[in-house]
């Protein structure tokens, strides 16, 4: 059974740093893109980061760029989610997934889903 479990969450200030982490179990995941999204209250889920199995490939939301890096370690099947400047509009739950496909189709089938770790930014 395939299991995905995110830490990291918690609540900071407005201009801090966060890094989310995110641990795949259940099967082997050879060529699976890991990736980032989130639901901000009274928010539909949206994307927020993915990175390829290689690493060599990255697909972001405007919202993030300059801001968040996503990076994996392959052997210990982990992503981490690194979260700079923080804003209050990044309040959300972060759920971690892994996909089977593209890079840009990530979130649209062949997915797991974390159960997801809470960020609450404060102005």
């Amino acid at each position: 059974q395939v299991q995905l479990v995110e830490s990291g969450g918690g609540l900071v200030q407005a201009g801090a740093s966060l890094r989310l982490s995110c641990t795949a179990s259940g099967r082997t995941f050879s060529n699976y893109v890991m990736g980032w999204f989130r639901q901000g209250p009274g928010k539909e889920r949206e994307f927020v980061i993915a990175i390829s199995w290689s690493g060599a490939s990255t697909y972001y939301a405007d919202s993030v760029k300059g801001r968040f890096t996503i990076s994996r370690d392959n052997a210990k099947n982990m992503v981490y989610l690194q979260m700079n400047s923080l804003k209050p509009e990044d309040t959300a739950v972060y759920y971690c997934v892994v996909h089977k496909g593209p890079i840009a189709t990530i979130g649209h089938g062949n997915d797991y889903w974390g159960q997801g770790t809470q960020v609450t930014v404060s102005s």
